[in-house]
């Protein structure tokens, strides 16, 4: 198999004995470092105390389940990608899962050829993300390593979801946002859920830009999708 993992440094939080036993050898074959926690709290700690290229997250573990610690790490400013594993396999837990920050979701059981796939996918993805470290447009101001919004100087509090939604249209200032666009580059969806969590985000992101505020901040392009204005 050869080093096809490229020495990625993963983290894989896994409470089942065999699981983990699988998975760390074949990642080993393909030339990864990894790193395995058999508890949700003992990965937690960990993701947070040290670098990884990408967090393989078992989604039900015994103390602390998977959609929590995601939701903590990001929280927290960890931006590490995070592959969720789930024999919850339902457009719905795949959508809860990616909405609560995750990067890909992948169910149970899969193949050993698709998972370090979505993994050297994931990492690819990060690798070649370069952002300014803060982005202006208008009255806006993203501060990317902070995870940290504003509006006329003005904090905006924002989940980790509505902090990635608010990068990305700062990213695209002054551009029409298609629903796809959101599915892909945000939820990592190549498909259409056929569930409203786009808009269901939208709308709460929405609320918090433009709460307090005389001006709108998002504006709805009816048939095409939606365009974040500068908020002066």
């Amino acid at each position: 198999m050869g080093a096809e993992l490229e020495n990625l440094r993963l983290l894989y939080v896994e409470d089942d004995a065999r699981s983990i036993a699988q998975v760390q050898e074949l990642a080993l074959a393909r030339g990864a470092r990894i790193v395995c926690e058999q508890s949700g709290s003992a990965g937690l700690l960990r993701a947070g105390m040290e670098a990884f290229d990408v967090i393989i997250l078992d989604r039900m573990l015994g103390d602390i389940d998977g959609v929590t610690i995601i939701q903590r790490l990001r929280e927290s400013g960890v931006g590490t990608p995070i592959l969720m594993l789930s024999a919850l396999g339902r457009t719905s837990d795949r959508a809860e899962g990616l909405d609560a920050g995750a990067d890909d979701y992948l169910a149970k059981p899969f193949e050993a050829g698709e998972l370090f796939a979505r993994i050297k996918a994931l990492h690819r993805r990060s690798a070649g993300q370069q952002h300014s470290a803060v982005i202006l447009y208008g009255a806006f101001e993203c501060h990317v390593k902070a995870r940290t919004a504003f509006r006329q100087n003005r904090h905006l509090a924002l989940s980790p979801r509505e902090f990635e939604l608010f990068r990305y249209f700062m990213e695209n200032a002054g551009e029409t946002v298609t629903r796809d666009m959101l599915l892909r580059d945000v939820w990592g969806m190549t498909f259409d859920p056929q569930t409203n969590v786009v808009d269901v985000n939208i709308g709460r992101l929405r609320r918090k830009l433009e709460e307090g505020f005389d001006s709108p901040a998002l504006e709805t392009i009816w048939g095409s999708g939606y365009r974040l204005l500068d908020g002066s």
